[in-house]
């Protein structure tokens, strides 16, 4: 992993904010928080990071709002934070493209180890491996997480690209849920079974723009596998 990563903190706990900071700082990250809740984005767009956390809570417009926004600009990845026990605001989380969810309180070590683990994945996952594959007749873009057919192309979030990543280098063979999950959160314990779920029925909805859907199917009790077929 690269010694410097820009993280950028949405949170307006201040001393959260400062206590966050200190922890990263320690890890070598490079932290910045939000100056004007007004202009959240402009901020991002100037800071460019390369991950963001981000409260559901905050001044004026919700963690959701901002995320929606930031998914027009960016694929950077998105973890969540929330004080709220809402199992929705997980699920909402995740159909906006988020990559992870964290609920409050927490415990920095998990903080730290998600943070870690999702830097890795995003940014060195696909260094060793072929950038291009081809897939029931469609090209897939693992550097710019895009697939692409004769009925147009897509764009897809990391995880959504990582996970199909992981099912098409399996194909026709089934993939369960647990190895997804260590797979592509590295440690289990900190990931529920519901947000793979939430994850896969993305992945499956976005390739159904491609008539793609239907060659990610799921097996009851046992996991996903990614058929060989034609687009056509």
């Amino acid at each position: 992993m690269k010694s410097m990563f820009k993280i950028l903190i949405i949170e307006d706990d201040v001393s959260l904010f400062h206590e966050i900071k200190e922890r990263l700082t320690q890890w070598s990250y490079d932290v910045y928080g939000i100056q004007n809740f007004n202009q959240v984005i402009e901020e991002f767009s100037e800071i460019k990071p390369d991950l963001v956390v981000i409260d559901i809570q905050l001044p004026k417009y919700d963690g959701f709002h901002w995320c929606r926004i930031i998914r027009t600009h960016s694929n950077v990845p998105i973890i969540f934070l929330s004080s709220r026990d809402h199992p929705t605001d997980m699920v909402m989380s995740m159909q906006l493209g988020a990559d992870d969810y964290i609920q409050k309180p927490f415990h920095f070590d998990v903080l730290i180890a998600k943070i870690q683990a999702t830097l890795r994945r995003v940014y060195n996952y696909n260094v060793d491996n072929i950038q291009l594959k081809t897939w029931c007749d469609a090209t897939i873009d693992y550097e710019k997480n895009s697939v692409t057919n004769e009925h147009g192309t897509i764009e897809l979030t990391k995880n959504e690209t990582y996970i199909l990543k992981e099912l098409i280098e399996h194909k026709n063979k089934i993939v369960s849920r647990e190895e997804l999950i260590q797979s592509l959160w590295e440690d289990e314990r900190f990931i529920s079974d519901n947000t793979l779920t939430v994850n896969v029925n993305r992945l499956r909805k976005r390739l159904d723009e491609l008539r793609l859907g239907q060659y990610i199917e799921t097996k009851v009790g046992q996991g996903y596998i990614a058929k060989e077929g034609y687009s056509s």
